[in-house]
């Protein structure tokens, strides 16, 4: 706001001034410029003023006024009723006496409920005795499974036991083709963490052939469960899918040499792979889990292992001389030395002796 001069402090110049009193009683009026300073008036001017008055509460509500923070206080100054009243009015919990770790579970650490597989299975057929007792016992055992597709359908509406053969199958040619070719990283995702190191381990120093043929029979699944880790709502699948197929294996050391298998012939392979997934997480997804061995299967016969082989140099016994050969090195031995005596003597002693009177 502008402070304008007033009539009033005219006059009091008007009285300090004798000058301007005589210019004042003069007919005419005040000196011009008197006159202008009387002539002004108070004027009040507000830049601050919004010029849209309706909206005013709304704008006193945009700005929040917050206590700041003492930071000249120190901790050990407050007392602790008054910290409890600070961190009350605050909503803040007080901290807990021992510190945590959070800690994430991506995978089971084995297979829950195995399937055994039937001994013979692949090679007895369903018109024997052996193989229709095989069909009854997985009758038996499909009740529990026929649960556990359930469940994993409560929380995967598109999962379905025929078309997951198919899904199973890409995943595991992906993750031994990813294993041979040794990309530890894209591996990971098709293979749990327990399962990477079983797969990876070994295969350092050595060149890996691996080739996925053909299907002898449609990969189909025959055995799934679902179960719970620490609580109720942490679940994980696993699911058991029967392969018969056709692969090429062959494995060389590091000096080239083939160690297992061969690239020429094809072998059938039968097995029965776990995947799991943490069907709890919304993201999970289908990986492989384990290998199941039979009890009954016969155990493979170990790779031949390369080393390096070092050859200890034997002594050779000394050779019985006859007496005409130990004379013979006996006269060779008495020239070297006498030679070496003469080499090792200075060449001052070497010269000719000279007559002193």
């Amino acid at each position: 706001m502008e402070k304008i001069a007033s009539a009033k402090t005219c006059l009091k110049l008007l009285q300090v001034l004798p000058g301007v009193q005589q210019a004042a009683t003069i007919p005419g009026g005040l000196a011009p410029p008197l006159q202008n300073l009387i002539q002004m008036q108070q004027v009040r001017h507000r830049q601050t003023k919004h010029w849209q008055p309706e909206f005013k509460r709304l704008r006193k509500l945009k700005f929040v006024k917050m206590d700041l923070p003492n930071l000249r206080e120190k901790q050990e100054d407050i007392t602790k009723e008054e910290m409890r009243s600070r961190m009350k009015e605050r909503g803040v919990l007080p901290p807990r006496p021992w510190m945590e770790r959070p800690f994430h579970i991506s995978c089971t650490g084995g297979i829950f409920e195995a399937y055994v597989p039937p001994e013979g299975d692949g090679k007895k057929s369903i018109i024997s005795t052996s193989g229709a007792k095989q069909k009854l016992e997985f009758l038996e055992k499909k009740s529990k499974s026929l649960m556990a597709v359930r469940k994993i359908r409560s929380y995967e509406e598109s999962f379905g036991t025929d078309e997951f053969g198919a899904e199973a199958q890409d995943i595991y040619i992906q993750a031994h083709t990813h294993m041979a070719a040794k990309e530890k990283y894209k591996i990971r995702e098709f293979v749990t963490e327990r399962c990477y190191p079983e797969m990876m381990h070994n295969v350092k120093d050595k060149t890996i052939r691996w080739k996925f043929l053909q299907s002898l029979e449609p990969p189909r699944v025959v055995h799934a469960r679902v179960t719970e880790v620490i609580t109720k709502e942490n679940q994980f699948a696993q699911v058991t899918v029967r392969f018969h197929s056709q692969q090429m294996l062959a494995i060389y050391d590091r000096f080239g040499r083939l160690m297992h298998g061969s690239e020429i012939l094809t072998k059938d392979v039968l097995e029965y792979v776990v995947f799991e997934k943490h069907i709890s997480n919304e993201y999970g997804k289908w990986r492989l889990h384990d290998k199941i061995i039979p009890d009954w299967l016969p155990a493979k016969e170990p790779a031949p292992i390369t080393y390096r082989l070092i050859e200890d140099m034997e002594e050779e016994p000394p050779k019985e001389l006859s007496a005409g050969e130990e004379a013979k090195q006996l006269e060779t031995g008495s020239e070297q030395s006498k030679e070496q005596l003469q080499l090792t003597t200075p060449v001052e002693s070497r010269a000719k002796p000279s007559l002193t009177i």
